[in-house]
């Protein structure tokens, strides 16, 4: 899974690299929930680029990263990092999009082990920055924040101050409920703050907190069982704590805009991989709870308050 420097196809300093807008900064989302608000496109320089010398299958995708990022970061004078290859080649975020077990279901595709999807094929060319193009990618994600706002069931990702993209989400229920995880009883509502995302996940275990039992398969929406997909878990800190409300992919999609979860943000497989392209280590979060919105016609609409009359406010 290493590369290797005859695995380089050539190496040019500063080559310019133009782009429209199909090619970098837009993903194509047609097939998924995410809602695109804005995308930005510029020219960019490539310092080298990378040919992948056999496919790579979403089991082996981050060991190939890391040894790419390692690789890398021995030969040029700048920080090179996963979250910046994926972004100086938007086409590779994409093709994680498009594991999705539904998306490809809508393709005619039935996938019962997602990690075997090959999401790398042999000969695929990837753009390795240069450190003004690098420095533009991390500018660009340290000056991006995620926003979710609970009873919107709303998770949005913003940068600079403006909103790049909104996806559909689950929250927790209006329950108290023992965890065996936690070995008490828990207040399962999600729970509001500011903080950051301080962990990543890339190779998660499934876990049920109601019993504590680990578990591989999944039942979908459409009745069929597969084994679970391995797409990041992002640890949010908020207010100081972690309270164990991760943000993670669902495999039952129908669940998406309800109260329905443990206190974790549910969000689509797709979506799932978006945001975790988007939100690095360090990436600020706020999780608010505001009944009144503006809508797409510039409206002002109240939500429902699903947390109306919680059962106990000290857990």
């Amino acid at each position: 899974m290493k590369p290797t420097t005859t695995s380089i196809s050539f190496l040019l300093a500063f080559l310019c690299f133009s782009c429209n807008t199909d090619e970098i900064g837009q993903l194509n989302l047609e097939n998924t929930s995410t809602e695109i608000i804005d995308v930005e496109c510029s020219n960019e320089l490539v310092w080298s680029f990378q040919i992948v010398e056999q496919d790579i299958r979403i089991k082996d995708y981050f060991q190939y990263m890391d040894s790419l990022v390692n690789y890398y970061n021995t030969i040029v004078d700048y920080p090179i990092t996963e979250h910046i290859i994926a972004h100086a080649n938007p086409w590779l975020i994409n093709r994680l999009i498009d594991t999705d077990y539904y998306i490809r279901k809508n393709n005619g595709e039935f996938m019962y082990d997602q990690q075997e999807f090959v999401v790398l094929v042999q000969g695929d060319e990837l753009s390795i920055p240069t450190g003004e193009w690098a420095a533009n990618i991390s500018d660009r994600l340290n000056n991006t924040w995620l926003d979710i706002n609970i009873p919107e069931y709303a998770l949005r990702i913003i940068c600079k101050d403006q909103v790049r993209y909104k996806v559909p989400i689950r929250v927790g229920r209006n329950e108290i409920k023992y965890l065996a995880t936690s070995e008490r009883l828990e207040n399962l509502r999600t729970k509001t703050g500011e903080g950051y995302i301080w962990e990543i996940t890339k190779y998660p275990r499934y876990v049920n907190p109601v019993n504590a039992v680990f578990y591989e398969s999944t039942l979908r929406d459409d009745g069929e069982r597969t084994l679970l997909p391995q797409i990041p878990f992002l640890s949010p800190n908020i207010n100081g704590h972690s309270w164990g409300q991760l943000i993670h992919p669902t495999t039952n999609p129908e669940t998406l805009g309800k109260a329905y979860s443990n206190g974790c943000i549910g969000t689509s497989e797709a979506d799932a991989w978006l945001i975790y392209y988007n939100a690095p280590i360090g990436t600020k979060i706020k999780i608010r709870y505001d009944l009144n919105v503006i809508d797409q016609e510039g409206n002002t609409i109240e939500l429902n308050d699903i947390y109306k009359n919680p059962p106990f406010e000290n857990i």
